[in-house]
């Protein structure tokens, strides 16, 4: 189970790769402001975000099979569309509404139920591993995209992320299975066989309630706002603005993709490590060092753009993939110390915050280039932000699951 979740979040990891590589091509073929394409991102990444609680619950309700042979459907449809579009609602419509809804069911909250359902010892390490599924796409895409772009336009890419999803809807949906219990094992490190629960109806109630539930304790919203300080300094700025931004210094655009590419090297690594680190050290220390030495790079990056790819920016590159989704792991084994069987959900909607930080920097940090010629203002302050992340991290109490 957790090899076919691996591949799958792989094969849908291609609409994550994109978006920073249609950016030049869209300004420059309809004229579109960096802000009016930094807003149809932020839309996908918004929608990422809120769907995932409500993913959650879906897979308690239809199966986790459903839920997520649905969801590479609409990324599908969603990719192929955009090849048609002429208006930047257009773009906003399928690639940020679309994409957006198909993509937030197969977020984190996938990986989180998988490893709730099919894992009871090792799960810090099972949720770095896919969660480095998605890094892993990236490393296996962004390459490929970005040669396509460069050389065929960007519509050959679009139908090519379309494919991809596609590819995996057969592989979900032969080998994908709910629950243990459906081929008659008990979970990983169980005492026992655990029965397969009854299908919880109600998924957007259940998913309200869990959140109207953990509103009312203090670790969910500095959770969260740690979080979504996440979601702004990686999804939201360095993976939408990094190659428009390299690109301004005048690296080519391939160059720019191919070290992308290599943070996701780096990503597998680090968010690996950090589930082994997760299953033995105190998860909110853990968060605090992140987040303190992302801080640190962020404000070095500025220095470091250039035409060329030099020694100090590779430091970087490897330093900032190390780090990039190494919170996920502790964010989850925290969920699951404060919020028991409801940590899947309580997960999504701390995702979802995730998710809304990426969708505010996509759309400000293309709002910033055009205001004032450069990015630069926009790594400083995603550094700063960080070292509030680092101290809500630290603050949060200890809790036993609820």
């Amino acid at each position: 189970m957790a090899a076919v979740t691996f591949v799958t979040i792989i094969g849908a990891a291609a609409f994550a790769s994109l978006p920073g590589l249609l950016i030049e091509p869209l300004h420059d073929e309809f004229g579109w402001s960096r802000g009016t394409i930094g807003f149809a991102v932020s839309v996908n990444l918004a929608l990422y975000g809120i769907t995932a609680p409500f993913a959650a619950a879906l897979m308690d309700r239809f199966g986790i099979r459903r839920v997520v042979a649905v969801a590479l459907t609409v990324i599908a449809v969603g990719s192929l569309l955009t090849v048609w579009m002429t208006a930047a609602w257009q773009l906003v419509l399928c690639w940020g509404v679309l994409v957006g809804l198909g993509s937030g069911s197969m977020a984190l909250a996938f990986a989180a139920t998988v490893t709730n359902r099919w894992f009871v010892a090792r799960r810090g390490l099972v949720t770095g591993i896919l969660t480095a599924a998605g890094a892993s796409g990236q490393l296996v895409f962004l390459p490929l995209l970005s040669w396509i772009v460069s050389r065929h336009d960007w519509r050959p890419a679009a139908v090519t992320v379309a494919l991809a999803a596609l590819a995996v809807v057969p592989f979900v949906w032969l080998l994908l299975r709910d629950h243990p219990a459906d081929v008659g094992v008990k979970p990983y490190g169980a005492p026992a066989f655990v029965p397969k629960p009854a299908p919880v109806t109600g998924a957007a109630r259940r998913a309200v309630g869990v959140l109207a539930r953990a509103a009312r304790t203090g670790p969910f919203w500095l959770l969260a706002g740690a979080f979504a300080i996440c979601g702004a300094s990686t999804n939201g700025l360095v993976k939408t603005h990094f190659v428009p931004a390299a690109h301004d210094h005048h690296m080519p655009v391939t160059a720019a993709a191919s070290l992308l590419a290599v943070i996701g090297v780096f990503d597998v690594v680090g968010t690996i490590a950090s589930g082994w680190f997760t299953d033995r050290f105190e998860a909110r220390r853990l968060l605090a060092v992140y987040y303190a030495l992302r801080g640190v790079s962020l404000l070095f990056l500025p220095m470091l753009l250039a035409p060329s790819v030099h020694p100090p920016m590779l430091f970087f590159i490897v330093f900032y993939g190390l780090d990039w989704v190494a919170t996920v792991p502790p964010t989850m084994a925290l969920c699951r110390e404060h919020y028991g069987e409801d940590s899947a959900i309580v997960f999504g909607w701390v995702l979802a915050s995730h998710q809304v930080g990426a969708a505010v920097v996509a759309f400000l940090g293309g709002v910033a280039r055009d205001v004032f010629g450069s990015y630069d203002v926009v790594w400083y302050a995603a550094g700063a932000l960080c070292a509030v992340a680092a101290l809500m991290s630290l603050v949060t109490r200890r809790g036993a699951a609820a």
